[in-house]
Order: C-alpha cells, then sequence, then structure tokens
C-alpha cells in the first residue's frame, strides 16, 4: 500500500511542529493501519528550506513524535562531497534522503556507500532508504536542455539509478509505471506534484507543478510514496491538516493498484 509523505515547507521549525501535532492522530491510524496491512505509515519531508533553517534538530523533533522522516535536499555535487552529505544525513535519523541522479555514476555509488557507512555508524534499526531524484516535477515539456521529453530522462535515469545501487527514485506518477516494469516492483517510487482530486474527480491546481497526479492516479500508477504539501499544511480550520491528510488517505486506499 502507499504512503502518504508531508511536505512540511515552512521557513521555521516551530510552525512545522505545529502542523506535525496536529497529524499524530492521523499517524496513528495510519501505522494502525499499516499493521493490519490495511494501509501505509504518514511521513514528514523536510525540506532544503526548513532544514537550513533549522538543522537537525527539526529531524529529531519529528522523529521524537513518532514520525519517519524524509530528509529531501538533493544532494548534487563531486562524489566525496557527496558521500559524507549522505552519510551526515543518516546521522541525523532520517529514514530517506536523495540524491540527484544527474550527479554521474561516480556520485551516486559514492552516496551508496556513505549510506552504508551512516548506517553501520548509527548501529541500529533499518538501514534509510537512497531515491535517486530523475526529474523535478516543476518541469514540463519542452523545458529541458536540448528540448528532452521529462518522461523519457526520467525512465533512463531511473535505469541508471537501479543499476548503481539506489533503492528506487523520485519521479512524477506519469513515469512510474514504465520504471516499475523496467526495474522491478520493488525498485520504489516516490512521486511529488501530487493534487487531491476536485469533487468532479480532477486533479486541483498545481501550483509550480507541471507534471501533477491525483493520489488515486499515481496509486494505481504504480507510485510507493506519495508527497502532499500545500493541499495539507495550506488546509483551513482548526482540524484543516488532519482532514485534509484523512481525505488523501482514504483516495489512496480506495485507489488499488495496477500491475506494472
Amino acid at each position: 500500500m502507499a504512503e502518504l509523505v508531508v511536505a512540511l515547507d515552512y521557513p521555521a521549525m516551530d510552525a512545522a511542529l505545529v502542523t506535525a501535532r496536529l497529524l499524530r492522530g492521523v499517524a496513528q491510524t495510519a501505522h494502525a493501519a499499516q499493521a493490519a496491512d490495511a494501509g501505509g505509515r504518514l511521513w514528514m519531508k523536510v525540506g532544503l528550506e526548513l532544514f537550513t533553517a533549522s538543522g537537525p534538530e527539526v529531524v529529531a523533533r519529528l522523529k521524537d513524535m513518532g514520525f519517519p522522516v524524509f530528509l529531501d535536499l538533493k544532494f548534487h555535487d563531486i562524489p566525496n562531497t557527496v558521500r559524507g552529505a549522505v552519510r551526515s544525513a543518516v546521522a541525523t535519523g532520517a529514514d530517506m534522503c536523495n540524491i540527484h541522479l544527474s550527479g554521474g555514476e561516480r556520485m551516486c555509488r559514492a552516496a551508496v556507500e556513505g549510506l552504508a557507512e551512516g548506517a553501520a555508524a548509527r548501529g541500529h534499526g533499518v538501514a534509510p532508504i537512497l531515491l535517486g531524484v530523475t526529474v523535478l516535477t516543476s518541469v514540463g515539456p519542452g523545458e529541458l536542455p536540448g528540448g528532452a521529453d521529462p518522461s523519457a530522462e526520467a525512465a533512463r535515469l531511473a535505469v541508471c539509478g537501479r543499476e548503481w545501487g539506489l533503492s528506487g527514485v523520485v519521479c512524477s506518477g506519469y513515469e512510474a509505471e514504465g520504471i516499475k516494469r523496467r526495474c522491478g516492483r520493488d525498485f520504489i517510487c516516490l512521486t511529488p506534484g501530487i493534487r487531491p482530486a476536485d469533487k468532479d474527480g480532477s486533479g486541483a491546481g498545481g501550483d509550480d507543478q507541471r507534471r501533477v497526479m491525483t493520489p488515486a492516479e499515481a496509486v494505481r500508477a504504480g507510485s510507493d510514496y506519495l508527497v502532499v504539501g500545500r493541499p495539507v499544511t495550506g488546509a483551513t480550520g482548526p482540524d484543516g491538516p488532519a482532514d485534509a491528510a484523512r481525505r488523501i488517505l482514504a483516495e489512496m486506499h480506495g485507489a488499488g493498484t495496477r500491475e506494472p
């Protein structure tokens, strides 16, 4: 069953923790459903803005609340630097982190080494998941250098990521089905650019995202993790974020899956 990742895209830790507290009840229900094999966990995502402002403390605070954490920093640098960065990401307690596949084979293999080193130093629990970013979901047709097709480029990079030892990729829902077919069902697809369905069943506006899908569409396409930010964090009312997360989880659960 696919799992929901809430993007805490805030400029400061206090605001992020307020939303996380509102979602704790939803998380407990989701975790109980997972134990009954009827659903997935609720994750929190810490991205560049929040991590730059708050550092490793925000990861620790979210872990103390019981959330698994996706540290979304998209490392892209020389191999040795990325190796150390991934090792340090693991040290924060993060359960998932990512790198840019466009950094090439040596960088990606160095990241895998850093992951193993960090997991060994941490000394307990399951090793974190390392994903490779293919093509950002904010990139639309005709926007890549040379006019490359975003979906074709994402599929090409995913195959490379599999060969280079990563656990999966970050991709849009439009690529997930083909990536699963080429890389195997166990190869993880995490999908941003998720927008809940409107009453007529279509997706809401994508803001700065381009390759967007509804939760149900992404689950049927084969995505394993769905990242949702503003539709949850921007929901109004005292229980707005919690209610929004529940609706998205219900849509995910009701979608079924498509065989890759």
